[in-house]
């Protein structure tokens, strides 16, 4: 990147030496040395983070020209599913626990909806995966049941 040899770090260690002195050149080296790994990471955390984005962006455009799988379409189905298993979700009450239950209470409505929502976050989190494995690209912890408090 920057074209320095030798000579140059040579003299500019001399002119810290006579500048900072024996007694706080060791430490403003080591300090020097952390702003450098510091910014070394950075930048190679953001040049994975915009490869990670092309190459999404890439399959995107690739499943588009090949008429693959519309991952909105998808996730709008399992979505409409969801709900349309709720509005049936009455059938699947036994008649023993619709005569021990005869005044649901609140808490059951809470869970059942919750249950509902974490099926929706479910599915969202598989597609996301789906798109991820197919990418290749490293995969961020995703939202698993096992995650969740």
């Amino acid at each position: 990147m920057f074209d320095i040899g030798f000579m140059e770090l040579l003299i500019c260690g001399i002119i810290a030496l006579l500048v900072l002195g024996p007694e706080r050149l060791p430490g403003a080296a080591r300090s020097a040395g952390r702003w450098v790994g510091r910014t070394r990471r950075l930048v190679r955390q953001f040049t994975s983070e915009l490869d990670r984005q092309i190459k999404a962006e890439e399959l995107k455009e690739q499943l588009r020209k090949e008429g693959g799988i519309d991952l909105d379409g998808v996730e709008k189905n399992v979505r409409d599913g969801l709900s349309k298993a709720r509005d049936y979700e009455h059938l699947l009450v036994s008649d023993e626990d619709k005569r021990s239950d005869r005044s649901a209470p609140p808490a059951r409505e809470e869970a059942l909806e919750e249950a509902g929502y974490y099926a929706e976050q479910d599915a969202a989190a598989a597609a996301a995966e789906q798109r991820a494995s197919d990418s290749d690209a490293p995969q961020d912890k995703q939202a698993t049941p096992e995650n969740r408090t």
